[in-house]
This record gives structure tokens, sequence and C-alpha cells, in this order.
């Protein structure tokens, strides 16, 4: 799955979690993109079995949609905490944890996590 592909699915499983649904306009407004793009990545994720979505309703998750989502957002989340932990700026943090949330290994990922689990003054 591509990183503008992850970072629609994230936006779709946040948007759900936040308030009980997502339609193409919140996709768009929360990745600041315009709906074409939005319903062209909505139909990819489909053929992913990762949401279903019909024209002009909202967009559902599958269970497959919300496991890859989590992972995602974990990844993200992980980062963004790691990055606040060694004094990164808010705002950076979140720029930075949300571009590098697609290119680092697992390898590096866990041994993050086993960094941050090791040391108690990072939440």
């Amino acid at each position: 799955m591509t990183k503008s592909l992850e970072d629609y699915l994230e936006a779709i499983h946040r948007q759900i979690s936040k308030t009980g649904s997502a339609r193409v306009v919140d996709v768009a407004n929360i990745l600041d993109v315009k709906m074409p793009s939005v319903n062209n990545a909505v139909k990819e994720l489909a053929k992913l079995g990762l949401v279903k979505y019909e024209r002009y309703r909202e967009i559902q998750i599958t269970e497959k949609g919300k496991q890859k989502a989590a992972a995602i957002y974990e990844r993200h989340k992980l980062l963004k905490t790691f990055l606040l932990s060694i004094g990164v700026s808010e705002k950076n943090a979140e720029t930075d944890a949300c571009a590098m949330e697609h290119i680092l290994s697992s390898e590096t990922l866990g041994r993050l996590r086993e960094i941050t689990e090791e040391r108690p003054d990072i939440d």
C-alpha cells in the first residue's frame, strides 16, 4: 500500500473514531485535498478490502481496514511520543511522525518501542 493510501485510511479511521462517520468531504478537509482525490483513494482502498463505499454514502471501514489503520496510528503515535520526548516541538513532531511512519522498518519501530517502554520518562 502506498504512503498516500495509508494517509487516507488513517484519516478515515480517525474521523470515524472521532465522530462515528466519515464522508468524502470530511476526508478531503482533514487531508486538505480535493474530493475527486478522495474518491479515487477510497476506490483503491475498497479494492484492497479496507473500506466499503457507495457514492454519496458514508465511508465504512472493514475489520481488515480497522486493523491496518490501527497499526498505522500506533506507528504514528510511537514516533510522535518519541520525538516529543527528545524535545521536538509539537508541530514538528506531528509533521515528522507523519512522514516517518511510512518509511521505518519493523525492526526500527520495534527498537523505538523497546526504548520508550524502558524509559519511564517517555510517555
